[in-house]
């Protein structure tokens, strides 16, 4: 929280939680970011100042104008407090897909996309994250876990290392 809390004001407004949200892997449209401000936020204690205010009329006039009515208006300018925060992103984190998870971690080891993760991949993502394995306790992993025995973990492989 303190990390996106670039103003320190101990709430997060628009802009903060579109960054969290992005940084946590969450790609969300804009109506539904508002959305979530309006049914979470509560009304900025110093009201709309400053940028913010600017931002909050040009979204007012923008969405007044009827491009769609769907869209909420905030106003006045609508901020979530810690405990709102963290219950929206705890229950977005709790609803992901784990197969999704476990699929775009499998990415990150496979470099190139060969569909399957070599004992170089292995290697590779060992030195990034700083882990001093030996070759043998590299090679160990691929024989554990390679169960067609092409010397190579594959999706369905990496998926049932994952998910037991």
């Amino acid at each position: 929280f303190t990390l996106f809390d670039l103003d320190k004001d101990n709430h997060i407004d628009y802009h903060e939680f579109k960054v969290a949200l992005k940084a946590l892997g969450f790609d969300l449209p804009k109506p539904e970011i508002l959305s979530l401000l309006q049914t979470h936020g509560v009304p900025s204690p110093r009201g709309a100042q400053g940028q913010g205010q600017a931002q909050q009329q040009q979204q007012h006039h923008h969405h007044a104008s009827g491009t769609n009515p769907n869209i909420p208006t905030p106003a006045p300018r609508l901020l979530l407090p810690y405990q709102q925060f963290q219950s929206i992103l705890a229950a977005k984190i709790l609803a992901r897909d784990p197969t999704d998870e476990i699929l775009r971690a499998f990415e990150l080891f496979d470099e190139g996309q060969k569909g399957k993760i070599t004992l170089a991949d292995l290697r590779r993502v060992a030195s990034e994250l700083g882990e001093g394995l030996e070759e043998e306790e590299l090679r160990a992993m691929i024989e554990e876990f390679d169960m067609d025995g092409d010397g190579a973990i594959s999706r369905k492989e990496f998926m049932d290392i994952c998910l037991g």
